[in-house]
């Protein structure tokens, strides 16, 4: 479906509660791919179905361009790049993302050991691994993935398209911002209907929050008349609803205060009451991800308490955030 002069949108169904991830096909001189879904039969078929109405198949792509590492955006990357396809993404991702998935060992031993200094069960500890290992069996990573760098232009199937470099949901982010006419490709930075995951992992930078936050005020400041983001619709009001993710997250920041009431606490307990009710294990991991670091983008501000006993505990120092130390 043609969703901007140049850019088709292929919906690809993915296993997870937002259902379907957007990705772009660049038309023009060639043909270029931003984001590719993870290896499910579903979602492969839906991606090949989506190329073959323009008479493509993976081979043909002129290049795979990847916004982030996390597997709905990159899963299927090494299966296209075996086709003779060079995938790209931004220097850092390289550095921090990518390693994720070709260092699985080292990346899931320092993973469920973070979650258990943070006070998850034994039980679910396990049942984290297990999670684990499942989404790794849908994830191709490329074996020779190139980079391009922030404020880089791409040439993309004959169009001009700016990288723009906004951590937070990722550490290695990128959106791309066609600056002839303001279409932005926004990944999951910016989503229409829900707040993206902003959260602490073993290999993340320490404040995901805080980075998010000041890349929300770097997108702030680009012209842009529609974003295309990874999920859900199209945005034309991007600073709206940039206004309304940051209003989000500091209201979450005072709530958190207020689960705390002076008594340290460890993560996971904090997480049942920032995100309470019954949650499938992956959206209880990323309930814990997120509250953690709220917890450390708290901690930055002196507002939180951090101590071990090796069990990682916070306690508040005040019981709201004034308005000036919110940024």
């Amino acid at each position: 479906m043609s969703i901007a002069p140049g850019i088709e949108v292929i919906p690809v169904p993915i296993p997870y509660p937002f259902k379907y991830v957007n990705c772009y096909l660049l038309l023009g001189e060639g043909a270029v791919l931003v984001d590719c879904a993870l290896d499910t039969p579903e979602a492969r078929g839906a991606l090949e179905t989506g190329l073959a109405r323009h008479g493509l198949k993976f081979g043909d792509l002129e290049r795979l361009v990847l916004t982030h590492h996390h597997p709905d955006h990159y899963g299927l990357a090494g299966l296209i790049e075996a086709e003779g396809v060079p995938v790209y993404l931004l220097d850092v991702e390289l550095e921090r993302g990518h390693p994720f998935w070709t260092e699985p060992e080292a990346m899931n031993r320092t993973g469920l050991e973070l979650f258990r200094r943070h006070g998850v069960p034994d039980e679910a500890l396990s049942n984290l691994g297990r999670e684990m290992d499942k989404t790794r069996s849908r994830v191709h990573a490329p074996g020779n993935p190139r980079t391009f760098r922030d404020g880089e232009v791409l040439e993309l199937a004959g169009q001009r398209w700016r990288a723009v470099w906004t951590p937070g949901h990722a550490d290695g982010h990128a959106m791309l911002l066609r600056e002839s006419d303001g279409v932005l490709l926004a990944g999951d930075h910016v989503l229409e209907r829900i707040s993206p995951n902003i959260g602490v992992w073993a290999y993340s930078y320490p404040d995901p929050l805080g980075l998010y936050l000041e890349s929300l005020e770097k997108a702030r400041g680009l012209e842009v008349s529609l974003a295309l983001p990874g999920h859900y619709r199209p945005l034309r009001d991007l600073r709206g609803r940039i206004a309304e993710l940051a209003a989000h997250h500091h209201e979450r920041l005072d709530y958190l205060l207020g689960l705390m009431n002076g008594e340290p606490k460890t993560c996971w307990e904090l997480s049942l009451g920032l995100f309470p009710g019954e949650l499938s294990l992956p959206q209880r991991r990323f309930a814990w991800s997120e509250t953690l670091a709220h917890l450390e983008y708290l901690v930055n501000l002196g507002a939180v308490e951090r101590s071990e006993d090796g069990t990682i505990r916070y306690s508040s120092t005040v019981h709201s955030l004034a308005p000036g130390r919110r940024a």
